[in-house]
Formats: C-alpha cells, structure tokens, sequence
C-alpha cells in the first residue's frame, strides 16, 4: 500500500534499467554509497521488510563467493600473498568488492521490483515500452508473455528450493 506500490510499473521498470546502467558506470566506494543509500531509501518507501529483501540474496551466496575467489586469485596487480600459482592482488581485491557489491545491489533492487509489483502489471508494462518495436517486427506480445510465465516460475522454484534445503537438513 505504499507509494512504491501504487507507482506507474513503466516508471518502475525504467528506474530500474536507470539505476542498473548506474550500478555499471559506477566507479569507487562513494557512488557505491550513493546506490545503496538510494535503494535503502527505495526499500523504506516501499515498507517492505529488509530480511525480506536479504532472504532474496540468500541463494547467490555461492555466486558470489565464487566471483570473489576467482577475482582475488586472478586479477593481476600488486601481490599481497603469494602460494604456489595463486597470487592475492590489492587490485583483485578492489575488483571483488566492487563486482559483490554490484550483484547484492543489481538482486536486490531487482527483488524490490518484484515485491512492489504484480507479475501481470509488469508484463503490461513491459509489453507497453517495447511497444514501438513492433514496427520492425520484434514480436514483443511474445517476449512479454515469456517474462510473465519466468517470473511466475520464481515463487515455486524458490518453494522447491526451500523444501529440498530443510529434507537435507
């Protein structure tokens, strides 16, 4: 029932490309800073819980540890330890930290998108701004309808998830 919520789902989906090529172009701790200061506001507006927004990121811990090695171990720069093959840079270092943040921001601001809008709401809204593409050809009822039936995919694949991690457990 907040602002967010009753927002134009266009708007919403144009923020969102807005804030991702923002997230690219950023560069040092302070615009990093910034994006994450602007989300936390965005999650604020919106009244959904933090630990709801956190739960999403939880399945990419594996993603994101794996991107973190393989950017400390193989980016080449100043070495701080070196074992065998493997050299730890500070160079690979900064890389890690800016592609983990990336990612947890990029999932997370996505996640919002999501709570903060029905899959068909965004299906029309994708379908309405790549309108013009019809033009040329680009069957984009077909492509909207494709984005409807993943994102109505996610909930049960996050269900099935959930139910073979607590059988392992």
């Amino acid at each position: 029932t907040s602002s967010l919520h009753r927002m134009d789902p266009r708007t919403k989906l144009l923020m969102l490309v807005l804030y991702i090529v923002t997230l690219f172009v950023c560069k040092g701790l302070i615009p990093f800073a910034l994006c994450a200061l602007g989300l936390a506001l965005a999650v604020w507006i919106s009244r959904i819980p933090a630990k709801l927004i956190l739960k999403s990121l939880k399945p990419l811990v594996i993603i994101i540890v794996f991107t973190g090695l393989l950017n400390i171990l193989y980016t080449p720069g100043r070495t701080l330890v070196s074992f065998w093959i493997l050299n730890i840079t500070v160079e690979g270092i900064q890389t890690a930290a800016t592609m983990i943040t990336r990612i947890l921001l990029l999932v997370a601001s996505s996640s919002l998108l999501t709570y903060t809008t029905s899959p068909m709401s965004l299906t029309d809204a994708l379908e309405n701004l790549l309108a013009p593409l019809k033009k040329v050809k680009v069957p984009v009822h077909e492509f909207a309808m494709m984005m409807s039936i993943a994102l109505r995919f996610i909930p049960t694949l996050i269900e099935e998830t959930d139910k073979i991690m607590s059988a392992q457990k």
